[in-house]
């Protein structure tokens, strides 16, 4: 019998209490979850790629069937890599929704064989974003709602 794999890629700068529901969530529907950080994309995050897999490694500890790693090529390489069949996207709003479907139908035109599903996070974490949790930090505001205690640590201390 097969084992399901899917991959759960971003940029988790930070990993939020949204993208851990997302991951939890998939740990009860497949055999093994991959949280695959993104090494570039464009962006300029606040953490390096290795403080954003130890702070995912710490957050999804319990998560027993969860491997975080980092990656730095084209994620359809990735997922073939890691021999999965999946990639796991999350949206929040419908705004998410356009950016997604595109994503979604390049990695299908790249490599027609793996698929992409959605889910949404639960009521309570759909305005969690990593972009507004660094925003909100960096403006002095309470962040411990939106991320684990160890993230917010290491926010703070990256602020300071």
């Amino acid at each position: 019998m097969m084992k399901t794999t899917v991959i759960y890629p971003g940029t988790f700068d930070p990993i939020t209490n949204g993208h851990a529901d997302l991951v939890q969530r998939a740990c009860r529907l497949f055999d093994r979850v991959v949280v695959a950080i993104a090494a570039g994309s464009g962006k300029q995050p606040a953490f390096s790629l290795a403080e954003r897999v130890s702070l995912a490694q710490e957050v999804l500890a319990d998560c027993g069937n969860v491997d975080v790693c980092g990656f730095d090529t084209l994620l359809v390489d990735f997922v073939r890599q890691q021999e999965a069949q999946l990639i796991l996207r999350g949206l929040r709003a419908v705004s998410d929704f356009e950016y997604e479907f595109q994503l979604a139908s390049m990695n299908r035109h790249l490599e027609p064989d793996i698929e992409t599903i959605f889910m949404t996070p639960a009521e309570q974490f759909s305005y969690i974003s990593s972009s507004l949790v660094r925003e909100i930090a960096a403006l002095g505001g309470d962040i411990t709602p939106f991320v684990h205690p160890s993230v917010a640590a290491a926010l703070s201390n990256r602020l300071r």
